[in-house]
């Protein structure tokens, strides 16, 4: 006689099923709560955090923060007075030939007077009248009188060493620089600024130490 099968072995294991873990639904607001204004954020809704001002780190080399009254150059890689600019190669070579002109007026000696007044303002009689004026960035001030007697005089004899050929290092240099310093800058520390609107006017500058 046949036995009848044994209902365990016959059927299959049930499977391992696993629920998925509840969800975080948020609780309806309470029914006496003041409906949202029209155009407003939805029920839930957290807003995002407030922008970083500029200035603040962003920007910046390495999140360095800009100081009051200055900004990061991305261009020169330089921290500059907020209202100028680094002067252009093309107002550069234009003080460079009006300084020509301008010793001839004056004849000579006018200029020399005129160059040894303006120095202390970190300005030569070109540069005073196309709105330029020299900057140290180490000390970031304006170049003083000794700073600029350096850049006129010996930086001046040190690229006339070669006559024609130090003469063209040094355009090189200001053309390929991305600060634009020429051969006398470089030996004075010194980068030539655009201040059209003299902001750098009353400050003072510092006398090398």
């Amino acid at each position: 006689m046949t036995q009848p099968p044994d209902p365990d072995m016959t059927q299959p294991a049930p499977a391992d099923v696993r629920q998925p873990p509840p969800m975080d639904i948020p609780a309806p607001p309470p029914a006496d709560a003041p409906p949202p204004p029209p155009g407003g954020p939805p029920p839930g809704y957290l807003p995002s955090a407030p922008p970083v001002p500029a200035g603040y780190g962003y920007g910046q080399p390495g999140g360095m923060v800009a100081p009051p009254g200055m900004y990061f150059d991305q261009a020169s890689g330089l921290m500059l007075p907020q209202g100028v600019e680094l002067a252009s190669s093309g107002r550069r070579i234009g003080a460079y030939f009006l300084a020509i002109p301008l010793a001839i007026v004056t004849l000579g000696i006018g200029y020399v007077i005129w160059g040894l007044i303006i120095w202390a303002n970190g300005q030569t009689p070109a540069l005073q009248v196309l709105g330029m004026r020299c900057w140290r960035p180490e000390e970031a001030r304006i170049a003083g009188f000794w700073w600029m007697a350096l850049r006129e005089v010996v930086g001046r004899i040190a690229e006339g060493i070669l006559s024609f050929i130090t003469l063209l290092i040094s355009l090189i240099l200001m053309l390929t620089r991305p600060d634009r310093r020429s051969l006398h800058d470089l030996i004075a520390g010194t980068v030539v600024l655009y201040d059209p609107n003299k902001v750098l006017a009353g400050q003072p500058p510092q006398p090398p130490v």
